[in-house]
């Protein structure tokens, strides 16, 4: 008899949910949903772009130094930004089509400099370039940076990997062959985000009414954090500024 109290607890434990463990977003139909607007601002001085020097491959790379502008500003507003509610259990669908991403390497550049692609699904990595390639990822959590996959293209080819992010919201994309490549891949967890306008300008539409927590996220720059209060049609404005 003990035995079998033993067996039944262990098997009545192994079918709880994982304490911590995140509920998947649930895709429903949503009525009467609001909209959340604003505009993702950069002060402070200025930051200059960093240079690599380019002393490999040279007939492919080029000669010049790279130049790799992490912060980009247009009239005091931040580019290469993504505003997104964070933790929403449930609301609208993902847009048609929406999933994986493409990152391609061709003159020993990623393009584009910041890709977005849907939680569980696949990047595509092509080496458009007859020389090798590296490509490594890495899950951004905040100061922390952990490999989510790093291979090497040594042909002309496409290698494709699914992304499963736990913490963070984002990739870092390197060459291990190349320093002088980089970019980035914001990684949704759920429909409810915005890559920010070239005029800084965002909008998260449908939102089911209720009080959400809201980032600004950019891949060199700490995140923005929010609280937002959506009602039922309507719509409300969460600016964010960026400082450094």
């Amino acid at each position: 008899m003990k035995k079998l109290l033993i067996s039944t607890t262990i098997a009545g434990l192994c079918a709880m949910p994982l304490i911590g463990q995140a509920a998947a977003y649930k895709e429903v139909s949503v009525s009467n949903g609001g909209n959340i607007t604003g505009t993702v601002a950069y002060s402070g001085k200025a930051k200059k772009p960093k240079l690599y020097s380019v002393t490999k491959d040279n007939d492919i790379c080029g000669t010049e130094a790279r130049k790799i502008e992490y912060v980009r500003v247009n009239n005091g507003k931040l580019m290469d930004s993504v505003v997104y509610l964070e933790k929403i259990k449930e609301g609208k669908a993902f847009p048609a089509g929406f999933g994986d991403t493409t990152v391609v390497q061709e003159a020993c550049a990623f393009t584009p400099f910041l890709g977005v692609m849907k939680n569980k699904h696949k990047i595509n990595a092509i080496n458009k370039d007859p020389i090798l390639h590296n490509i490594h990822t890495y899950e951004i959590m905040g100061r922390v940076k952990k490999t989510v996959f790093n291979i090497s293209q040594p042909d002309q080819n496409t290698i494709s990997k699914t992304v499963k992010l736990k913490k963070g919201a984002a990739m870092k994309v390197e060459c291990d062959a190349h320093d002088f490549m980089h970019g980035f891949v914001f990684v949704a967890k759920n429909p409810y985000f915005a890559v920010v306008a070239e005029d800084g300008s965002y909008t998260i539409d449908n939102v089911p009414a209720g009080k959400y927590k809201i980032k600004a996220w950019h891949g060199t720059l700490k995140d923005q954090k929010g609280k937002v209060e959506v009602a039922a049609g309507g719509s409300t404005t969460v600016d964010f500024n960026f400082k450094k």
